[in-house]
């Protein structure tokens, strides 16, 4: 099992930073386009627990794979996790955390993820699968700070 966590200081009150990163309509614009993220299903504005979300991705050499996450559980400006009901991954369980500091938040994100395939995993997560995270979470962190920090 391995695990990646982000934090990072947005400069919004708590509703803002909520309600832009608790719809699924703004998942794309926080992913790199390189990653060829396309929402497949009709998304409501605002998520919900049990809300199943499919997706098209292509993380490794432009090849399309299913995506499909389920909104686990939902607390109101505080944090909420999604994980992986199908795709490339054995375990996928991503919470997103916000902490309320009264002109900003603490945005953290913490990933636990397993890869299948024993060895031959283990090696594609030395050699692509962390690298491929860390980029996709620095270009969050990068998109972030255009859109909030920017004075």
């Amino acid at each position: 099992m391995y695990q990646l966590k982000r934090t990072q200081l947005v400069k919004a009150n708590i509703d803002t930073c909520w309600d832009f990163f608790s719809s699924p309509n703004n998942l794309s614009k926080i992913t790199p386009s390189s990653m060829g993220f396309v929402v497949r299903t009709e998304v409501p504005e605002k998520m919900y627990e049990g809300l199943m979300i499919e997706y098209t991705v292509k993380p490794l050499l432009g090849i399309p794979m299913r995506w499909v996450t389920e909104i686990k559980t939902v607390k109101d400006n505080a944090f909420f996790v999604d994980e992986q009901r199908v795709g490339p991954y054995t375990i996928w369980h991503h919470e997103h955390h916000f902490k309320d500091l009264g002109d900003s938040v603490e945005m953290t994100d913490i990933v636990s993820y397993q890869l299948p395939l024993g060895i031959l995993g283990r090696l594609m997560h030395s050699l692509f699968v962390r690298k491929k995270l860390e980029s996709i979470f620095a270009y969050r962190f990068e998109v972030v700070e255009k859109l909030f920090n920017q004075n």
